[in-house]
């Protein structure tokens, strides 16, 4: 009866060949994700929230007073026709998105931004729609 299998020679073949793909691939992919949250939190900025910025006050003659504001009614509102968003926007990195009206850098609308990866506001990876 023969015993039929791999030998040691195949296995280590196979070991090594799959070792040298992934020492290719990894690198690659590497640092992506960073990106991708960046990526997100940029197109919130710029459109996602910003639109529904933009609807609050095209329906009630002024931007809100905060972020709540855009599913929350306020009593200040003229003619609320929310929920413009349906919850408090949270940025890729778990944290509520910064939000001044009128803004410090867009005195005549908002500053709106994400403090980014490090959490730190005004550092070189904050996410802002004044630039």
């Amino acid at each position: 009866m023969k015993i039929k299998g791999f030998t040691l020679i195949e296995l280590m073949l196979v070991v090594i060949i799959i070792g040298a793909l992934s020492a290719m691939v990894i690198p690659r992919l590497a640092g992506r994700s960073e990106q991708a949250r960046v990526a997100a939190a940029q197109a919130d900025v710029s459109a996602n929230i910003s639109t529904a910025l933009k609807l609050y006050e095209l329906d009630n003659g002024g931007y809100p007073r905060s972020l709540n504001e855009l599913f929350n009614k306020p009593g200040s509102a003229l003619n609320w026709n929310g929920p413009y968003l349906e919850k408090a926007p949270i940025d890729p990195w778990g944290r509520k998105y910064k939000y001044k009206s009128p803004g410090t850098h867009r005195s005549q609308s908002y500053d709106l931004f994400s403090v980014g990866k490090d959490g730190r506001e005004g550092s070189d990876d904050d996410v802002v729609n004044w630039d």
